[in-house]
């Protein structure tokens, strides 16, 4: 059996690219991997550490079932920050909504511009 030693990248559905990189880019910070080929349709892929996001902007495909209020019992990615606060100011500042975690966990829970969960947990490297 073949170890899997990481994730290598998650893909995730958008309507608008411009859009998803105003919030993954502009708020959430994450750098854009400058080489992605041309695939048939828009999107854009962002570093991750060693991982990427993948934004795929294919609007017809996208799920229109009711999501859960809160993130956390959705489906959804978790971003590791060192600095939370900061992070929780800057969802605020651009009136994104979030809940914390139901856990006690310096976490929460946001969605993208397409209804993606997201989920922001603190990462402490003393």
């Amino acid at each position: 059996m073949t170890a899997v030693p990481c994730i290598h990248h998650v893909s995730l559905l958008i309507s608008d690219t411009q859009r998803a990189l105003d919030f993954y880019h502009g708020v959430l910070g994450l750098p854009l991997v400058p080489d992605r080929p041309e695939m048939g349709f828009p999107g854009a892929w962002l570093r991750i550490g060693e991982q990427q996001l993948h934004l795929l902007e294919l609007p017809q495909q996208l799920a229109t079932e009711t999501a859960s209020l809160h993130g956390g019992r959705d489906r959804h990615f978790a971003l590791a920050v060192g600095d939370f606060e900061s992070l929780r100011q800057a969802l605020e500042a651009n009136g994104i909504k979030y809940t914390l975690s139901r856990s006690g966990r310096s976490a929460l829970f946001c969605r993208d511009p397409d209804g993606n969960a997201v989920e922001i947990v603190e990462h402490k490297t003393d």
